[in-house]
């Protein structure tokens, strides 16, 4: 089984920072993509940053120059470094990870989610 385990969401003042993890966990054989999303209440879940198994990366615009994602291929996390946070990033942030798993004879390809965390930026 894979897992994704998420962390460092919190409640945090304007301006303020927070990073967030992402870890792979369970048996697999590798790990490609893994990308951040955003749920804002009312609206779809939408790609905040994505880095691909050779570090490179995309942002969505909204989140250029205060967002950086990267990852640490040793340890299956990615990470999503949030500064000069806005109240208008509050939202539910959910990992997901493009992964090969499977038995060596029936290898598959497959994304897997994680349970999200929250961000609230609010003073």
């Amino acid at each position: 089984q894979v897992r994704l385990l998420e962390s460092g969401g919190g409640l945090v003042q304007p301006g303020g920072s927070l990073r967030l993890s992402c870890a792979v966990s369970g048996s697999f054989f590798r790990v490609n993509a893994m990308t951040w999303y955003h749920q804002i209440p009312g609206k779809q879940r939408e790609l905040v940053a994505r880095i691909t198994s050779s570090g490179r990366t995309n942002y969505a615009d909204s989140v250029k120059g205060r967002f950086t994602i990267s990852r640490d291929n040793a340890k299956n996390t990615a990470y999503l470094q949030m500064n000069s946070l806005k109240p208008e990033d509050t939202a539910a942030y959910y990992c997901s990870a493009n992964v090969v798993a499977g038995t060596p004879i029936d290898l598959h390809e497959r994304d897997y989610w994680g349970q999200g965390t929250q961000v609230t930026v609010s003073s």
